[in-house]
């Protein structure tokens, strides 16, 4: 049997996960059926659990990928720019529609909530580095706690995504991120 090099797995991979992001982005976590994700990824069930363990697996790659993609503009930029290209790339958060699904699973699911809160702590932990080092240059309000302007950040961030997952567009969410950046820097 011959030898698959580390780049076509890593593109395997890379095939199972854009497809699979489709399909939770359409048809939502229990929507995405193994036949479902078959179609999306074009691979075979055995392909893609080859590489995943399975439904639950994949749905956190996902969340891997993008609480690293995510926390790398965090940590650069800030959470407030996560939000910023989830409006401008909604294609690439698309399946953070979940959103919902991800709720109920954390209320009822330890595992799953073990396993989600592993992944979700990249972009805390980024973001609240980011706050620290915005706090230190001055730039940070400091008559709030860093943890809660966090709490707040996360707030906006899960109000956000639903109002993205429920279709609803609004002309005026850059304005409201705009609000919510000057809400938590000094004044003056």
């Amino acid at each position: 049997m011959p030898k698959v090099s580390e780049d076509h797995l890593a593109a395997r991979r890379s095939q199972i996960l854009d497809g699979a992001r489709r399909c939770f982005a359409e048809f939502g976590f229990e929507g995405a059926t193994v036949r479902r994700l078959e179609e999306a990824t074009g691979l075979s069930r055995g392909a893609i659990f080859h590489h995943y363990r399975d439904k639950d697996a994949l749905f956190l790659a996902l969340a891997r990928e993008d609480a690293r993609r995510m926390a790398d503009v965090a940590a650069n930029e800030g959470l407030v720019q996560v939000m910023r290209d989830m409006l401008s790339e909604p294609e690439q958060f698309d399946w953070l529609t979940t959103r919902l699904e991800i709720a109920r699973r954390l209320r009822t699911d330890y595992e799953f909530r073990k396993d989600w809160s592993e992944h979700s702590a990249e972009l805390t932990d980024a973001t609240l580095a980011r706050l620290e080092k915005q706090r230190a240059a001055g730039r940070l309000r400091e008559d709030v706690p860093t943890d809660v302007v966090l709490g707040f950040l996360d707030v906006v961030l899960d109000g956000l995504i639903a109002r993205i997952a429920s279709g609803q567009s609004d002309d005026n969410l850059p304005a409201v991120l705009d609000l919510v950046e000057e809400s938590v820097r000094r004044s003056g």
